[in-house]
């Protein structure tokens, strides 16, 4: 019997299966970008001073965090990882924190100068690493991880408005997101450049045995 008609591949291999678009882990993905808007909405109308609706905004910009947290994990536990996940995740996480620290510094909650570092780390690194997938995949280091969920924090209790003798928390835990923020982000392009140095490496080993 063939291998087409067995449906395995040439080296005898189960060919591998195809998550499909339509699932779980994209629909948390989709649902964030769409929870963009919303939370820019709540956050605009609050005018960075109305208790209510700042506390709203917050909310949203948890639950729009979870579903960050969620989608990954049901992609990489159920196998469901897709070309549309691999690209909307990141992008809709980006969009999210970036909208959150534009609007805190907009209100004078946060200062420009750590918004606009954030900011250029975060897109700077998504290019980098989209840039470097035809070397290998840059995976999300322990320090990335700790880095995102800093941030989360810090720009929660930015939101909130808590007032008082704790004010310095905030501060506090900005302070470490923004470091770490940094640190993670020099790590990324050094092993971006280790990439890109192994596979000129091979290309250059390659060309030598032809």
């Amino acid at each position: 019997m063939s291998d087409v008609a067995t449906g395995a591949t040439p080296s005898g291999a189960a060919p591998k299966r195809q998550a499909p678009l339509l699932n779980i882990a994209n629909v948390l993905t989709a649902l964030r970008i769409v929870l963009v808007p919303v939370f820019v909405a709540a956050l605009v109308v609050s005018d960075g001073t109305h208790r209510g609706w700042l506390l709203a905004s917050a909310a949203l910009f948890l639950i729009a965090s979870i579903t960050d947290y969620w989608d990954g994990w049901i992609a990489r536990a159920r196998d469901l990882v897709t070309p549309f996940g691999a690209i909307a995740d990141p992008i809709a996480d980006k969009a999210l924190t970036g909208a959150a620290l534009i609007g805190l510094s907009a209100y004078d909650l946060l200062p420009w100068w750590v918004t606009v570092i954030i900011l250029i780390r975060e897109w700077g690194i998504t290019a980098l690493r989209f840039g470097v997938l035809r070397h290998g995949v840059i995976p999300a280091s322990r320090g990335g991880k700790l880095k995102t969920l800093l941030q989360v924090i810090a720009i929660i209790w930015y939101l909130c408005p808590i007032t008082g003798p704790i004010d310095w928390v905030g501060t506090i835990l900005m302070g470490a997101a923004f470091v770490l923020t940094v640190v993670t982000g020099a790590d990324y392009v050094v092993q971006a450049l280790a990439l890109r140095r192994k596979a000129r490496e091979a290309a250059a080993r390659g060309g030598a045995g032809d």
